[in-house]
């Protein structure tokens, strides 16, 4: 008996209950019906009319419990209910209306008004049993917010569909800590309207009356298809609203049914950037990964990590994470698992510095595509440390290069960064040489000249040697540099670190009023480098448009703005001048670099600089002995001196 109490779930005793009322009212329905027909007089009922309702009374409720659960009216989630629900209601009437009609023709035809009156009375009783518990639920639920004057006083911007299905959930959501009061729309047929109860109270322009009006303290943007100008012109007029702001992050949450509360994101810096996101066509990237093995290092960071995701979309042949950090290659393994069960994943742990380890990778699994991530990128702790700089990005650039080259690998793809140009700081500085080096070893291929690049390595007490490596025959490597600027939300990005100070109360850190800085998103510049990998013919820089810069101290205002906070007033904004090797602006190419405009109209070449290649082999040389030595003024110096561009800035007041 246990077993079976066990087996017996809360919604089968629900089922239950609602199956024995369906029978009494589907029956008591068309009795009341008939009885109507007769002004309630009982005895006024001709017999046979009487005899014809018992006679098919077994066969009519036979065939409403068929048809009731034919179309899972004893399976749904009453307190959900919606308009799904009462449409397959309104089926059933139907059919089992045709069941009555039917038996008029086995058994007696009874009047007209039997039919009518039966089928309207069961519809109504059906239909009043299963929406009366989430009525029951949505009046409490109204009562409860509306009688706690602390709850939050909410504005929902948006009465289109996504707007209304936030007003719903809000309506009948536990997890809804406050209630809707007004809804904002830019269409004026909607003005002076209501949407369950709330009213539409005018468009974007009176949002600021209104948040004064009814006393609002948060607001929900439920438009996900509105263009970059009207989202920008939202967000800039909500921020000023002294509200707290959440959004919907775009058209994909509506066209998968995801609008919910909780679906609501913090509004994102992304959305004040000026610009739309940048799409592109991945197809030809598509084909280009596909069946192919691919090699990331870097793999566990944030672009590393989202190379990795967009790669194991593509089916390659086999997705390898080379990665220093086993906390953040763990992450990415157990994600990639979980996501694509089927995919050829290995995940190695060391250091693109330790040339034993890095051969081996490429001996052992012979990658087709190398995509090298894996790089000191933090500007002050490079400042520093200038000899881990070189020796994590200069030569671990070259032994990954040079490994590539000897393995037949046949695309290299190196992440560089804007701060590669004209840099005031040693991690620019080590970036612009990585790109040096890719660009010498494309053109030494090219020429038939590989066996003259040596081979750098160390032996046990550091010391540097180097030989020629006479073997190589016929490399077919292509390599090329992508650049970009800041990552939203990457490692190191301004916008965790001001999100976190905000939630502790302040003071934001901006360096410079005056600082600017170039944007783009993660999954941007991945898109980016995978594209890279395609239409790169070697040694071109290939460069984002990543529209105009944006002003960090302006990125700072909006963020505590848009999280309902005033700058200065509720969190302090603290000015702490320029951080070493930090410079006011970012470029994007150097001006002898050139533009050229690809098919992509976003993205562009730069043609390789020239420069004296075996001059820059026999600096390289001295420069990994200097880092391999620890001796950061003659590391610096040799620094300068193979990037003449490099400027040291000196530290400028806020």
């Amino acid at each position: 008996m246990s077993l079976i109490a066990k087996k017996i779930k809360h919604w089968h005793m629900i089922a239950g209950f609602l199956m024995i009322y369906d029978i009494l009212v589907v029956n008591g329905a068309y009795l009341f019906a008939l009885l109507l027909r007769f002004d309630f007089r009982f005895l006024s009922i001709p017999e046979e009319f009487l005899r014809a309702f018992y006679r098919f009374t077994p066969f009519y409720t036979a065939a409403c419990v068929l048809i009731f659960s034919w179309l899972n009216l004893y399976r749904s989630i009453w307190r959900f209910a919606s308009y799904n629900e009462l449409s397959r209601i309104v089926f059933s009437s139907v059919l089992t209306t045709l069941v009555q009609v039917a038996g008029a023709f086995v058994f007696y035809r009874m009047p007209v008004s039997y039919y009518i009156m039966g089928s309207v009375i069961q519809f109504v009783l059906v239909v009043a049993a299963r929406f009366s518990y989430r009525f029951i639920l949505l009046l409490r639920s109204s009562q409860s917010r509306s009688s706690g004057s602390e709850a939050p006083k909410i504005m929902l911007v948006g009465a289109g569909n996504a707007g209304q299905m936030i007003l719903r959930d809000a309506n009948g959501g536990k997890e809804t800590k406050g209630r809707i009061v007004c809804i904002i729309d830019d269409n004026p047929n909607k003005w002076g309207r209501f949407i369950d109860g709330i009213p539409i109270v005018g468009g974007r322009n009176d949002i600021l009356d209104n948040v004064n009006k009814y006393d609002v303290d948060r607001i929900y943007v439920a438009i996900p298809s509105a263009s970059l100008k009207d989202r920008t012109e939202l967000m800039n007029i909500c921020k000023n609203s002294g509200c707290r702001v959440l959004t919907l992050p775009g058209i994909y949450q509506f066209m998968n049914e995801e609008v919910t509360v909780s679906n609501l994101r913090e509004v994102s810096l992304e959305d004040l950037l000026g610009r739309e996101p940048v799409v592109f066509d991945m197809s030809a990237v598509r084909d280009f990964v596909r069946d192919k093995t691919v090699l990331v290092t870097g793999g566990g960071g944030s672009i590393g990590s989202e190379l990795c995701r967009q790669i194991a979309k593509y089916e390659p042949q086999k997705l390898i994470i080379f990665d220093i950090y086993e906390n953040n290659a763990y992450e990415i393994q157990q994600e990639l698992r979980r996501e694509y069960p089927l995919l050829d994943l290995v995940v190695m742990i060391g250091s693109v510095r330790d040339s034993r380890r890095i051969n081996e990778v490429f001996t052992k699994y012979q990658p087709d595509v190398v995509y090298h991530a894996a790089a000191h990128k933090h500007v002050p702790l490079m400042e520093d440390s200038p000899c881990e700089a070189i020796k994590n990005n200069v030569i671990g650039t070259y032994k990954t290069a040079y490994a590539a080259m000897i393995s037949g690998c046949r695309k290299f793809i190196l992440i560089s960064t804007d701060k590669a140009v004209n840099p005031t700081n040693i991690m620019g500085a080590s970036k612009r040489i990585c790109e040096k080096i890719v660009q010498t070893f494309d053109y030494m291929i090219k020429e038939n000249r590989a066996a003259e690049l040596p081979v750098l390595f160390t032996n046990g007490d550091d010391e540097l040697l180097t030989q020629t490596f006479p073997a190589i025959s016929d490399p077919v490597t292509e390599y090329t540099i992508v650049r970009f600027g800041n990552v939203l939300g990457s490692n190191g990005s301004v916008i965790p670190l001001f999100r976190k100070q905000i939630a502790e109360g302040g003071p934001v850190t901006v360096t410079s009023k005056e600082i600017i800085r170039y944007f783009m998103t993660i999954p941007e510049a991945v898109s980016l480098v995978l594209e890279a990998g395609v239409i790169g013919k070697g040694a071109e820089i290939l460069v984002l448009d990543m529209g105009d810069p944006v002003k960090i101290d302006d990125l700072a205002r909006n963020l505590i703005q848009l999280s309902g906070l005033k700058p200065d007033v509720d969190i302090e904004i603290k000015y702490t001048g320029l951080r070493p090797g930090e410079k006011l602006y970012e470029e994007k190419l150097m001006a002898e670099e050139g533009l050229e405009k690809t098919a992509n109209k976003l993205i562009y070449i730069g043609k390789p600089v020239v420069f004296d290649r075996r001059e820059f082999m026999v600096n390289l040389n001295e420069l990994i002995d200097a880092a391999n030595h620890n001796d950061e003024t003659r590391t610096i110096g040799l620094v300068k001196k193979m990037v003449p561009a490099y400027t040291p800035e000196t530290k400028v007041n806020p």
